[in-house]
């Protein structure tokens, strides 16, 4: 099987700063030390690719991600300054992906729950337990029983108002465009609220849309989650599910997100990836973007830049 190796670059950095990365990646890893890379911009970043014929997928890209990991260690480059992975033929040559995304601070900006419980008064309540249960530390379906419980009473009308509070990320529009220009298949699948997610998927025309169902009676919240509580186990069966409907090999999907809810999904899929994500899924994936681009993942995997 053939690998490609990639570097994708934040935004703005001078080409000089690029090339020299690529040199000392290049000067690390002994299967590419003599590689001829394809380099092109996007949206203001910097793309190089080289393909590798016979060579272990994993194996490359464990050691180019040991690699970049050296030189940040060292001082040298610093994690927001470039995305580094190795891709699998059979995700690059794939005639349809499937994109699979967490919706809350991946999809968009913010963690949708706090929005909601700011009405409540009850945010930095709420906050402390998200970022307990997006490092791991908690079993979501508990926190978000906890959490939904203190929106109990609040007025059906919040949740309007919190849609037009959402901030999509910064590239996300760019990227599901791209991706369903080249023909393939986006969703996300969220701990959130299907109530929120529903007009949000309408305005980026997601293939696929699946969150938590907030509990209304007469009105008003009625701080219980409805139906099956999306956690991460449930993320991977979508996945699985969708890859399926679609006819597309597991070997041809990506999932990305940044919190232990996305675990699952982003270790079951053809390439994971990190978005400025928490440790505890940092480290399982294939790919990490620590700056605020989400359409780095279509120049990881699309060859559009010159359209």
């Amino acid at each position: 099987m053939a690998s490609t190796l990639t570097l994708v670059s934040r935004p703005a950095l001078p080409r000089e700063r690029f090339d020299e990365l690529l040199a000392q990646l290049g000067g690390r890893l002994p299967a590419v030390t003599d590689a001829i890379f394809s380099v092109h911009e996007s949206a203001s970043r910097w793309v190089a690719k080289t393909r590798i014929e016979n060579i272990d997928t994993l194996d490359l890209r464990t050691k180019a991600l040991a690699a970049f990991d050296a030189l940040i260690d060292a001082g040298i480059f610093s994690a927001d300054e470039a995305c580094v992975t190795v891709l699998d033929s059979a995700l690059t040559d794939a005639k349809r992906i499937l994109l699979l995304m967490d919706v809350d601070s991946t999809l968009i900006k913010q963690e949708v729950i706090e929005l909601l419980a700011a009405h409540a008064g009850r945010e930095p309540e709420v906050a402390a337990v998200t970022e307990a249960a997006m490092r791991g530390e908690l079993d979501f379906a508990q926190s978000l029983i906890q959490r939904v419980a203190t929106l109990k009473e609040l007025p059906e009308s919040v949740l309007s108002d919190v849609i037009s509070r959402v901030i999509f990320s910064d590239g996300a529009r760019e990227l599901v465009q791209r991706m369903h220009a080249a023909g393939h298949v986006v969703g996300v699948v969220s701990g959130g609220f299907q109530q929120i997610l529903d007009p949000l998927a309408q305005e980026l025309k997601l293939d696929h849309a699946l969150a938590n169902t907030l509990g209304i009676t007469d009105g008003l919240l009625d701080g219980t989650v409805h139906g099956q509580i999306v956690d991460r186990a449930v993320k991977e069966k979508m996945l699985r599910a969708w890859a399926a409907e679609h006819g597309i090999a597991m070997s041809a999907t990506i999932a990305a997100g940044d919190g232990a809810n996305d675990l699952d999904m982003v270790t079951a899929a053809g390439l994971g990836v990190a978005f400025n994500a928490k440790p505890a899924l940092r480290e399982q994936s294939g790919a990490r973007v620590d700056f605020s681009r989400l359409d780095v993942i279509a120049d990881l995997v699309l060859d559009d830049f010159d359209a």
